[in-house]
């Protein structure tokens, strides 16, 4: 990565900057309605309808989970942004490419980096007894 030029520019960073803050603003709301549900109190009247709501519970808490740890891979997107190396790639320091980027902004590996870690950890697990 050429020192003080970047291949994204000032239009493009902020284009995903937004895109970012948009997308954890939509996770956040979603995490708000989901405490709402999860602190409403239900009465069941049966064991089933009880194993359910637990059921669905905790579902919900994966979920929250998933858009927790979501939130903070889009704060360091945003912090890449912020101090020039968005867009590159930790492991090559190659760009990660426009096309990429629009499908997964908070992308920190370029194609075939991702590839190779995707590789290693198939042949991780198929070494693996039971395949676990």
């Amino acid at each position: 990565m050429a020192k003080g030029k970047h291949y994204l520019t000032d239009e493009q960073l902020e284009y995903f900057r937004g895109r970012l803050l948009n997308w954890k603003t939509e996770l956040l709301r979603e995490s708000d309605g989901l405490k709402e549900m999860l602190s409403e109190k239900h009465v069941e009247a049966d064991a089933v309808d009880s194993a359910c709501n637990i059921d669905n519970q905790n579902l919900e808490l994966r979920t929250k989970d998933r858009a927790r740890k979501l939130i903070h891979k889009i704060d360091e997107a945003i912090a890449r942004i912020d101090d020039g190396t968005y867009g590159y790639c930790e492991e090559t320091g190659e760009p990660i490419g426009l096309k990429r980027l629009e499908a997964r902004p908070i992308a920190t590996l370029c194609i075939e980096a991702q590839e190779r870690h995707e590789r290693m950890e198939k042949d991780y697990r198929d070494s693996q007894p039971n395949g676990k």
